[in-house]
């Protein structure tokens, strides 16, 4: 029996990753000191890696995204991968590719565009160099390609294929995974398309081989997705040549796989199947077997939630599969470790009962150690001591909460009015111009505001002070929106962490981290909090800064809030009761505050549901159970009186499945991400007749690059070809807490301009 782990955290115990790119960046790290870097940060994963397991993949880390570095490898991109310029061009320039959440998660990928005759070809041997770099110990191979005759010279190594003694196996993503999760392609043009690639595939898998792979670690979680029978053969087609160029272990998690008997067939080496998530896997193995002349490789510990895993229960389970189908197992995580923060050493704030519960991404690579050692050995002291707690948590759940939740009724989920006549109440409180304008909450946090929220945390400056300061920030954006002539206005979040952590911190049952950070997208970084317990608000938590903006202006201020899907779809969740049961006691918290918001006099509080979507399981068939429960929590959250403004936020995902579901929602206003995608999100609204307000962003925040006036009225033209001119805001397409102000001003004066332009042009 071998242990097998993968995705491994690239950030770093200490953010490592991300203060060497962005230094980059800035221009106070040469590239010379970012490869160094990098180095060291890989060496460390790979060092840890060889700690605690037997086998593990290398090649994973990337400088941004591994599905634009897969794009780059078959030529989709053909830039020279050593120039760094190009490189972060595409992932975060002017013309940046669009970006999206990646399966249900919360990380986001850049997504390529193919057409029907895309074209492609090995043009960067990234997994070659990973595999050779990693013989030679050095680890690091995001740099110029080294020739052939050059890397002969230096590398005296044997070919060792099928040695089974290498534990570094070089890693791609999938084929399928590639084209299903690009944007171009129809369903139908999908199988020739994978029919086209397979021959780049077997090319790069050969050369793998050849220069001494054991094995070749590929990522398939698509296969985890519907596939249509007609592409479940082309996937058959393609791993049949595949499997014939080198010996592969297939990985498929977040979700079951409908077709695995269909696999079992394959020339695959081994089979990594998530059997947390995906428990129909687990099902369909205890019922019908796995072949015996492939690995399981068994995902039985939890790669996305933080919980430890029964060590007991998941060796039986494990003694079952080993009796029922005398297949050889591997010992794995279910779903990537990058969806956990590094390790639990550092969190020395948690209280103990919750600290000696969870686990993270190095203490998962334990507990599969110890998996091992129960299997092989039998129970040693540190595998009885790894679930054996000593301290009680009965104070982490509240009567009251439980009989809130209990006692709730099908009216406490729907507003007094319908959408139509509330619209015309709100209309005629709020009196806003055609095209109104506003943003989606956040302005930049400068290193100033950063510092300051530092100082008062540590106690360097009191409370009254830390107040003030915030209180000027607000005046001075109030003044500055103002300036700018802005339609509706906020109070720019300067208080605020993270928008889901910052709730956490307020609410009873649920605990946040000091270094347990994860990566969005790129290098921005965020904490889930732990949801451990019953949730319920501790006292108002935006009352205070929003009024205060409020009474500086005319015009109307939103509230801020995050939805209740969002807190739990970005935290990592309790499991001991249904998780829509934690989020009607969430959304009841949330409406607390609603409720003493619109007794203050705010005509408009936005719920962002950013989640909503992403949130989604991956089956179509089980969305329906999903969706019924996410809506109405909610609808729980939101239901104001008819007079207030319900707007919600939601980016980066993909709305063309899920619109009469966003309707469930009955939100006034919704806005957006479309500056990326260049306005494609809207065409999802051209055949679906969506009767509310929406405000598709119309410039890009994840970018330096200050849109022009003629790009945002070209956005706004196309969106208003589809919407009703009354039913369209503008606004950017997210938060602006990442960006620096000589950004921010440009953007937002150019995008007044514009609907003012365009104001003038429609009547308005």
């Amino acid at each position: 029996m071998r242990t097998y782990a993968y995705g491994y955290p690239r950030l770093g115990e200490n953010r490592e990753f991300k203060r060497i790119i962005e230094g980059y960046w800035q221009g106070k790290v040469s590239e010379a000191e970012l490869k160094q870097g990098v180095r060291a940060l890989e060496q460390n994963r790979l060092t840890t890696y060889a700690q605690f397991v037997d086998a593990y993949p290398v090649g994973e880390l990337t400088l941004y995204d591994n599905m634009l570095d897969t794009a780059i490898m078959l030529g989709v991109y053909p830039i020279d991968p050593a120039d760094l310029t190009a490189y972060f061009q595409l992932a975060r320039g002017a013309d940046a590719l669009p970006m999206t959440k990646w399966f249900n998660t919360n990380y986001h990928y850049l997504v390529s565009r193919l057409s029907p005759v895309s074209e492609f070809r090995s043009h960067w041997r990234k997994p070659l160099f990973a595999l050779r770099r990693w013989f030679e110990t050095e680890q690091f191979y995001h740099a110029p390609e080294l020739s052939d005759a050059h890397f002969q010279a230096r590398w005296n190594k044997p070919n060792e294929a099928h040695s089974g003694h290498r534990a570094g196996y070089p890693y791609l993503i999938g084929p399928y995974t590639f084209l299903r999760l690009s944007r171009g392609l129809e369903p139908a043009q999908r199988p020739a398309m994978l029919e086209k690639l397979t021959p780049v595939y077997s090319e790069i898998l050969s050369s793998l081989k050849e220069a001494g792979a054991a094995y070749v670690h590929i990522d398939e979680p698509a296969f985890a997705l519907d596939v249509p029978d007609a592409e479940v053969q082309a996937i058959r087609a393609a791993y049949q040549t595949l499997g014939q160029a080198a010996p592969i272990l297939l990985f498929v998690y977040y979700d079951s796989v409908d077709f695995l008997p269909q696999l079992y067939d394959l020339p695959l080496a081994g089979i990594g199947l998530d059997l947390i998530h995906g428990k129909r896997n687990y099902d369909h193995i205890a019922q019908h077997g796995f072949p015996s002349d492939k690995i399981l490789i068994a995902g039985v510990v939890d790669g996305r939630n933080v919980w430890k895993t029964d060590l007991a229960a998941t060796a039986a389970r494990i003694r079952q599969l080993q009796a029922r189908t005398g297949a050889t197992v591997w010992l794995s995580n279910a779903a990537p470790l990058a969806h956990l923060p590094v390790t639990v050493e550092l969190e020395t704030q948690l209280e103990p009962a919750l600290r000696e519960r969870i686990a993270f991404a190095k203490e998962r690579l334990r507990e599969l150690r110890l998996l091992k050692t129960l299997l092989t050995e039998g129970e040693t002291a540190e595998t009885r001591a790894w679930n054996a707690y000593h301290h009680p948590t009965d104070h982490w759940y509240s009567p009251a909460v439980q009989r809130r939740v209990a006692d709730l009724k099908p009216e406490d989920f729907e507003r007094a009015l319908p959408y139509a006549e509330r619209d015309k109440i709100q209309r005629e409180r709020l009196k806003l111009p055609l095209f109104p304008t506003t943003t989606i909450g956040s302005f930049p946090q400068t290193p100033e505001v950063r510092q300051m929220r530092q100082a008062y945390r540590t106690g360097k400056i009191t409370a009254q002070a830390y107040e003030t300061y915030i209180q000027n920030q607000i005046r001075e954006l109030i003044q500055f929106q103002e300036s700018l002539g802005l339609d509706v206005l906020v109070h720019g979040e300067f208080e605020r962490t993270d928008m889901v952590e910052f709730f956490a911190e307020k609410m009873h049952g649920i605990a946040f981290t000091q270094h347990g950070w994860l990566l969005s997208y790129g290098t921005r970084v965020y904490r889930p909090p732990i949801i451990y317990g019953d949730v319920a608000r501790a006292e108002p938590m935006t009352l205070k800064e929003t009024v205060f903006a409020q009474s500086l202006t005319q015009k109307p201020v939103k509230g801020m809030l995050t939805g209740p899907v969002t807190i739990i779809a970005w935290s990592y969740v309790r499991e001991d009761i249904p998780v829509e049961q934690v989020a009607y006691q969430i959304a009841l918290a949330l409406n607390d505050e609603v409720r003493e918001l619109e007794e203050a006099g705010i005509a408009i509080i936005q719920i962002d549901e950013p989640a909503y979507r992403e949130k989604a399981p991956l089956k179509r068939a089980d969305w329906d159970s999903y969706f019924r429960w996410a809506a109405q929590a909610f609808k729980l959250a939101a239901r104001a009186k008819p007079e207030t403004q319900i707007h919600t936020h939601m980016c980066y995902s993909d709305f063309n499945a899920v619109l009469h579901f966003i309707d469930w929602m009955d939100a006034d206003v919704i806005t957006m991400e479309a500056a990326r995608s260049k306005g494609e999100v809207i065409s999802a609204f051209e055949h679906y007749n969506y009767a509310r307000q929406i405000g598709p962003g119309v410039f890009d925040v994840h970018t330096p690059a200050v849109p022009s006036v003629e790009s945002i009225e070209a956005v706004m033209e196309r969106a208003i070809r589809v919407f009703p001119k009354e039913q369209f805001w503008v606004n950017p397409d997210c938060g602006l807490k990442t960006r620096q102000w000589d950004e921010v001003v440009p953007a937002l004066k150019n995008m007044v301009e514009a609907a003012r332009n365009l104001r003038a042009k429609y009547g308005g």
